[in-house]
């Protein structure tokens, strides 16, 4: 069965490339441990943006198709481990809080302690949808649970919401990974592209913002002496 995922992983990701070696790893781990193994990378991956949900959700299909254990074991140790992952990044936006932050942001160039009030007071009207629905945008599905912990939205409503966005996004990719079997690695491609997209937004979004504070505190600076 090793040999049957490895060729798997192999052949969907280009034999030596990073990808094949990391759904190697999460082979390994899965017939390992089981499905808690699985759970745990996806805890990983809600930490590390850079591991790409993608990648080890499919995956998880792979190895349940392969009856390393039950296809609602995959969404369910994959759900789990994802909340598991959300609720650490929660509790450090916790930790940190609007004062502590607002005062870094004062100390940091192009940047307001307004913009952390800002920020807390449109995640205090928007904060369910946000947590629901980043759970399945890329990049965002880790780094929403900090604004989370930030405006101390209430731990369980947090985590039902976390809960219920990762187990469609979850499902979808598992379930794929289940019945595309060794070619699970198409769904990574037309993922792939979803991100791209995100980060050429975010790219574009942030680009905008040094431009608009730029320009600011250029005017600022020449209006300055008069």
């Amino acid at each position: 069965m090793t040999d049957m995922f490895h060729a798997a992983s192999a052949s969907g990701s280009g034999g030596g490339s990073w990808l094949s070696a990391l759904a190697d790893w999460l082979v390994t781990l899965m017939e390992t441990i089981g499905p808690i193994g699985a759970a745990i990378a996806v805890g990983l991956e809600s930490l590390f943006p850079p591991i790409p949900s993608e990648a080890v959700l499919p995956v998880a299909g792979l190895a349940a198709s392969r009856g390393s254990f039950t296809l609602a074991e995959a969404i369910g140790w994959t759900t789990f481990g994802s909340v598991a992952g959300a609720y650490l990044l929660y509790g450090l936006g916790r930790v940190l809080g609007a004062e502590r932050l607002t005062r870094v942001a004062e100390k940091m160039p192009l940047m307001k302690g307004e913009d952390v009030t800002k920020t807390v007071a449109w995640f205090d009207r928007h904060g369910s949808a946000a947590v629901f629905f980043g759970r399945m945008v890329p990049l965002f599905r880790s780094l929403i649970s900090i604004p989370a912990g930030v405006s101390k939205m209430r731990w369980w409503k947090f985590g039902l919401l976390t809960a219920a966005g990762s187990l469609i996004w979850n499902s979808i990719f598992v379930l794929a990974g289940f019945f595309l079997g060794e070619n699970w690695h198409i769904v990574e491609q037309y993922a792939g592209v979803f991100q791209n997209i995100v980060i050429v937004v975010v790219v574009l979004l942030v680009a905008w913002f040094l431009f608009v504070r730029i320009r600011a505190a250029v005017r600022d600076r020449r209006s300055g002496p008069a």
